[in-house]
């Protein structure tokens, strides 16, 4: 992953040197447990544990250069281990395969990573709550189809976003549980030259639960849920960024990302303040989807395995879990410097003639005895004049100006029917249910 949408905690997780330090757990626990089944001798163990202990350094360009030769990662991995600690690192792999290493070292990563996009997903519910808590009551307009529909609340749109990232939380941590699985069961998954026992042992060891069935590798159903998961959250942010970038358009600007001093918006035109940063939301989104096909792919491997599925994971597992990391700490700082603006909120809202209450007054002429279907058209001929005036003339004048209306209802009554509070009163409601 590039550096420029890269944050260094979620980076490190992919480097080289913690999957070779996680590769070494792995071993040594095996050898633990190996030793305590008298498989191995007790000092093949201690020994590892003993390097270990100095802190060594990792030289990751030696074992590149094993690699080299070898054409095989583990081995290289294992021949220079062997350098470091010398005759008592033979008892290392004591009937392990490549996948039990590999595997199980992803599924870590993996966790690792979850972790870290989980505090990701909690500061950003934090920041969306204080801004909807703030504009609980502020009145705006809700669109369907990008036209005015009927008053909302800025804050019940943020109630919105909360309700569906806390659904996104939900599905990670489920993620994770079906990721964090231990694979340590040889050659085709059969356990025949190293026990269960081992496996369950280096699973409690890296807080994983055994696979049930690894089959020498761990079953690809479980990453392409985790990679589906990673996209349903990114399309998440997509949708929250896509809200903001239409907020900010000139003709609408009822909130707008924070413009800091000294920023500029365009090389050419001094006076653009654009989106930039959900702009570039969008565009993460859709990398992280772009992962989830491989992953689906992956699933359907050759007999008990293949490595079709490894090169694919060596992209997707960094490029995703880093984009998705990124991606939830800009929008988090989106949401938290979001500039909102409610006066331009109840200017647009008062833009088009009072269209915004039409359906209260076609459910008071049904109530008050005119069928559904003449309602409609009572109140579509008015509307469809102040639509077509641009919102210059009034559809409450022009209701109480038309016979079919005044016969029924009487001014006052008409004029209750815009009276902009009486769409809110659920917002309490709405809040208990996301925020209670």
């Amino acid at each position: 992953m590039i550096p420029r949408y890269s944050r260094p905690e979620m980076v490190k997780i992919w480097e080289p040197e913690n999957r070779f330090r996680i590769w070494f757990e792995i071993e040594a626990h095996a050898t633990d447990a190996l030793a305590e089944r008298g498989v191995v001798p007790a000092s093949a163990a201690q020994a590892l544990w003993a390097w270990w202990n100095t802190n060594p350094t990792i030289d990751v360009a030696a074992i590149d250069a094993i690699e080299a030769v070898t054409k095989h990662d583990v081995i290289a991995f294992l021949t220079w281990v062997a350098e470091q600690v010398g005759d008592e690192a033979r008892f290392m792999h004591q009937g392990m395969t490549s996948s039990d290493v590999l595997d199980t070292c992803l599924a870590v990563q993996l966790t690792q990573a979850t972790d870290l996009l989980l505090a990701d997903m909690d500061a950003l519910l934090a920041a969306i709550k204080t801004r909807a808590m703030e504009h609980k009551f502020t009145p705006t307009i809700g669109r369907s189809h990008g036209i005015h529909a009927e008053p909302v609340t800025f804050g019940m749109k943020l109630a919105q976003a909360y309700a569906e990232f806390a659904r996104g939380r939900e599905r990670l941590v489920a993620a994770r549980a079906e990721i964090a699985t231990c694979a340590i069961s040889g050659a085709v998954g059969t356990f025949a030259n190293i026990d269960p026992e081992v496996e369950a042992h280096v699973a409690a060891k890296l807080g994983l639960a055994v696979e049930p069935v690894s089959t020498q590798v761990i079953p690809r159903d479980r990453h392409a849920m985790y990679f589906a998961t990673l996209g349903v959250i990114a399309s998440s942010i997509e949708r929250l960024a896509t809200e903001v970038r239409h907020l900010q358009r000139t003709e609408v600007l009822e909130a707008e990302e924070y413009f800091s001093p000294g920023q500029k918006g365009s090389s050419a035109m001094p006076h653009k303040r654009n989106p930039v940063l959900t702009e570039n939301l969008t565009g993460l989104a859709r990398m992280v989807r772009g992962y989830v096909t491989p992953a689906l792919e992956n699933v359907a491997l050759w007999h008990e395995r293949d490595i079709s599925h490894s090169s694919v994971e060596r992209y997707i597992g960094p490029d995703a879990t880093i984009t998705l990391d990124f991606a939830l700490g800009r929008l988090t700082g989106v949401i938290d410097k979001l500039l909102i603006y409610p006066e331009r909120m109840q200017k647009n809202l008062d833009r088009m003639g009072g269209l915004v209450h039409s359906q209260r007054v076609l459910l008071a002429l049904t109530q008050a005895g005119i069928s559904r279907e003449d309602s409609y058209r009572i109140v579509q001929r008015n509307a469809m004049k102040v639509w077509e005036s641009d919102g210059a003339e009034s559809l409450m004048e022009l209701l109480k100006a038309d016979p079919d209306v005044a016969a029924k209802m009487e001014a006052s009554e008409i004029e209750d029917r815009f009276n902009l509070d009486y769409h809110f009163k659920h917002i309490d409601t709405i809040f208990d249910r996301v925020f209670s």
